[in-house]
């Protein structure tokens, strides 16, 4: 197919471009790169919502590598991408690498974890585009290392992330700091009130671009297994069997479970590696890479990695532990199926989960199949509180909406907390 009458050629994109995503493999557009890409060209201020897999990340890397290629100047930075995750401001940083190659484009990825000296070397060298996350950004601007008053582009991406996790305030003092006329990208995979209002503070007349509704995309199989909340892991170690092809995304609430999950599959000779805030950036660039390329088998994670996560061939996402939040369960089984790719995900569900079930089948607007594993039904079926599903777990109080408040350590025969409990914890 030539350039001309490539798909991405047809949305705008020079020819440079269009060859750096031939090379990646990429043949047709998303629906949202078709609607995004043009009206960022253009100039507009974009506001675009589609839900994870989608290629929100090549939608503002493309047209924003594009427009800073035009002027060689990298004295210092005109495009900046703010991120909520580590994980995710490397993601971006490989697509900014990969389709900027061609124009020269450099990119500086600045976050926690990593010692503030050799970021601090790096901008002062310069950059076209700079990814941050926004603790280590702000922490750079007031030391006098980063200059952001030449900024052309702003990239807001996953903003509902962001609002989530607390950093919103952050965001608008970095905001603050880059110029009026700049133009301003915000992405997020959901919606919520808190981000429409951050957009229409810093925005101005974005052009709205919404794809799909709130749901899990097509490709995905989801299972409901019922079983005891104290077999979860058993249950969890069996169907691992039952997979002998394909890698396997784990999600749990804590970094405490990860942990314990990592070690009790680790002591059963299953290929795992575990991901969470608790453990240092080269720990956690380490299990990635292992995980990517297949060294290791399963992951064990938190929600530090249900967003910006993009490896392809994830055939399994498990919930070990079910989200407190539904938006989350979106996010999480979002890592599998990429593209047009099929996948399949599990979420092992205890009695105590069904107020939160039950607020995920709301957001999806339909009922998730209930199938329970021979050999792992459970003694109690999920049910529906009386007098109001979230009144009646409120009153029961955390120990009874968890009965096992502690389990038997595999590892070590004591009694133990580090257990699936619920809770929060990056």
């Amino acid at each position: 197919m030539s350039e001309e009458r490539h798909p991405f050629a047809e949305l705008g994109l020079a020819p440079a471009l269009v060859e750096a995503v031939a090379r990646a493999g990429y043949v047709e557009p998303t629906e949202i790169q078709r609607q995004a890409i043009p009206a960022i060209l253009a100039g507009h201020d974009v506001l675009g919502t589609a839900h994870t897999g989608t290629g929100k990340t090549a939608a503002f890397t493309l047209p924003a590598v594009q427009r800073l290629a035009a002027t060689e100047d990298s004295s210092a930075p005109r495009g900046l991408v703010v991120t909520p995750t580590r994980e995710l401001a490397q993601q971006v940083g490989a697509a900014v690498t990969a389709y900027g190659g061609a124009s020269s484009i450099e990119a500086v990825i600045i976050h926690g974890g990593t010692p503030l000296g050799p970021e601090k070397e790096e901008l002062a060298f310069g950059c076209d585009i700079l990814i941050a996350t926004p603790g280590r950004l702000l922490d750079h601007l007031k030391r006098g290392n980063a200059d952001l008053s030449r900024i052309e582009v702003l990239v807001l991406d996953e903003a509902d992330r962001m609002l989530d996790m607390g950093f919103i305030d952050d965001v608008k003092e970095i905001v603050r700091r880059t110029p009026a006329d700049r133009q301003t990208l915000l992405f997020s995979a959901t919606m919520p009130d808190g981000v429409r209002w951050l957009a229409h503070e810093l925005m101005t007349d974005p052009e709205e671009v919404k794809v799909g509704r709130e749901t899990a995309a097509e490709g995905i199989r989801q299972v409901l297994h019922p079983v005891d909340w104290s077999q979860k892991q058993a249950l969890l170690h069996h169907l691992l069997d039952e997979w002998p092809e394909g890698q396997v995304l784990v999600f749990t609430r804590t970094r405490v479970t990860a942990t314990y999950l990592a070690d009790y599959l680790r002591a059963r000779d299953v290929s795992v590696a575990g991901l969470h805030g608790g453990k240092h950036q080269d720990q956690r660039d380490k299990a990635l890479r292992r995980f990517r390329e297949g060294t290791v088998r399963v992951l064990v994670a938190t929600n530090v990695a249900a967003r910006g996560l993009d490896i392809l061939g994830i055939r399994h996402v498990v919930n070990f532990d079910v989200p407190e939040d539904p938006r989350d369960y979106v996010h999480r089984v979002g890592r599998t199926a990429r593209g047009d790719d099929t996948g399949d995900a599990v979420t092992l569900m205890a009695s105590s989960d069904w107020v939160e079930i039950r607020a995920i089948e709301r957001l999806l607007g339909e009922s998730i199949e209930r199938r329970a594993v021979p050999g792992f039904e459970p003694d109690v079926v999920p049910a529906a509180p009386r007098g109001g599903a979230r009144r009646a777990a409120g009153a029961l109080g955390p120990a009874a909406r968890h009965p096992a408040a502690a389990l038997a350590h595999p590892l070590s025969g004591r009694a133990s907390r580090l257990s699936p409990l619920p809770g929060r914890g990056p």
